[in-house]
């Protein structure tokens, strides 16, 4: 079973959402870094890149793939989580904690209530 914290927001592509005041925090989820296995890199966004809705931002390569991640909204990135240059494993073992991606300022705070909750994320996920 994955773990799936509530108060968070989740995509169908496997992202996590948290909202940390007037920005969101975006990383992928336990269900997708159990997927991928053992992460080996990770190319990051630039800080400050303007993102719209649903744009690949990042790639995470794997010993056994490679997956791009998306932008669940539109915005603006404000921070980006340089640990993952050196120690891309994070995301395995830390994936809602210090395996975060990037920070995000959005375009309409509110379309955060168009993604899915904890309870929905794991229907979709068939857990």
């Amino acid at each position: 079973m994955s773990e799936v914290p509530e108060g968070m927001y989740y995509t169908k592509e496997h992202e996590w959402i948290r909202v940390e005041g007037d920005e969101i925090v975006i990383g992928i989820t336990d269900h997708a870094q159990n997927a991928l296995t053992d992460i080996v890199y990770i190319e990051l966004p630039g800080d400050g890149e303007e993102l719209e809705e649903m744009e690949e931002f990042a790639i995470v390569e794997s010993v056994k793939s490679a997956s791009p991640i998306y932008a669940p909204l539109a915005g603006q990135i404000t921070a980006v989580n340089e640990e993952l240059d050196d120690t891309p494993e994070l995301i395995n073992e830390q994936p809602y904690g210090s395996g975060w991606i990037i920070r995000m300022r959005l375009s309409n705070p509110e379309a955060v209530s168009t993604l899915m909750d904890a309870a929905a994320y794991k229907a979709e996920i068939g857990e």
